[in-house]
């Protein structure tokens, strides 16, 4: 492995084309996946296996996590846990983030909730 820098251009161009497309694997390296995600009119998503974390490149809207929801824009970062239902919600039509799984199924532990 050399390394990796990913240009967001570079993935952006991935959609080109094809408007039914909302995510782009760009990366992967052990137990980490960097994507870009892309959701059109609503975020489908279902809770995922492992621990994510998104950087949202541009856009704004709200944000689901479990029982709570909060306002996000360009620049914010969501941390959601392995198993935790979670959802964009009421974003603008041109939300882009990277998103990155990582770790094992089921999450990581912090050494405080053991």
């Amino acid at each position: 492995m050399t390394g990796w820098h990913g240009i967001l251009q570079q993935g952006l161009d991935t959609f080109a084309g094809d408007e039914n497309r909302t995510t782009q694997t760009l990366f992967l390296h052990g137990s980490l996946k960097v994507m870009l995600y892309s959701p059109r009119g609503n975020d489908p998503q279902k809770p995922h296996d492992r621990d994510e974390f998104y950087v949202v490149v541009r856009g704004s809207g709200t944000f689901r996590l479990g029982d709570n929801s909060f306002d996000f824009k360009t620049g914010d970062s969501i941390f959601v846990p392995s198993g935790v239902e979670h959802r964009f919600e009421k974003f603008s039509d041109d939300l882009v983030t990277w998103v990155m799984f990582y770790g094992p199924t089921g999450g990581e532990v912090n050494e405080g909730d053991q």
